[in-house]
């Protein structure tokens, strides 16, 4: 090896998001969280109500978080109708609450203005997201290495898909059902969320409508099978 050998080459492309040297050179091979640039990823966790979307949300914040990397946590209609993440097994966690007006990439952008390094966002309640926020996660992701994890229902009250699950299915470098089994009152495998008002199951209105799951709820929602889900069966009460 000579002392004049060429400098090695960089094959990575270029970003255009922070850190990028403009004059036409690569980012950094790692980022401030020690991770590989171009690595990022667009992550999409799905299952109905009941299956713990919400709680892996949060185990994913601690888990990265404890490693040292620094991330925003954001939300849409939360059951607490507050701008926090809350589970059914008792957690919660302060988040930012996604409104349409909101730019997830201002987030970002504001975070580094600031000097505040954002590795990665938890997008809880994806579902009720709108399609342009879709699309930011996706430019998050290309244009500033930041990893995003969404979390969502996939199909509303009429088992259609929402229009923000359908993108992310589209878009998501990984597309995963959440494994924990909710059931039917039968015992078969539970797979779509049937809206209740009034002891009945509706099939028209409002695509988004808050409800829970308590029983005594004027409009609340009951995981069924698919059987009982077309015969609007809820089963003994």
């Amino acid at each position: 090896m000579t002392d004049n050998a060429a400098a090695p080459i960089c094959l990575a492309r270029p970003l255009s998001g922070p850190g990028t040297d403009r004059a036409g050179g690569c980012a950094a091979a790692r980022g401030g969280d020690g991770r590989p640039l171009h690595a990022a990823a667009l992550k999409f966790f799905w299952g109905p109500m009941d299956c713990g979307k919400s709680t892996m949300a949060l185990q994913m914040n601690y888990n990265h978080a404890r490693q040292g990397r620094r991330g925003l946590v954001t939300t849409r209609i939360d059951r607490s109708l507050g701008p926090q993440v809350t589970t059914r097994i008792g957690l919660a966690h302060a988040a930012i609450e996604v409104t349409d007006e909101l730019d997830l990439r201002d987030l970002v952008r504001d975070a580094l203005a600031d000097g505040i390094r954002v590795d990665y966002l938890i997008c809880d309640e994806a579902s009720f997201y709108n399609l342009e926020h879709v699309e930011q996660m996706a430019e998050l992701v290309d244009e500033y290495d930041v990893d995003v994890y969404a979390f969502g229902l996939a199909t509303d009250f009429r088992s259609c898909l929402f229009p923000a699950a359908q993108r992310l299915f589209e878009l998501a470098d990984e597309v995963a059902r959440i494994q924990i089994e909710v059931l039917c009152w039968c015992g078969r495998e539970g797979l779509l969320n049937a809206r209740v008002v009034h002891g009945r199951v509706v099939r028209e209105g409002e695509q988004v409508v808050i409800g829970d799951t308590v029983d005594d709820a004027d409009v609340r929602y009951q995981v069924l099978c698919r059987r009982h889900y077309r015969s609007g069966d809820l089963g003994p009460r």
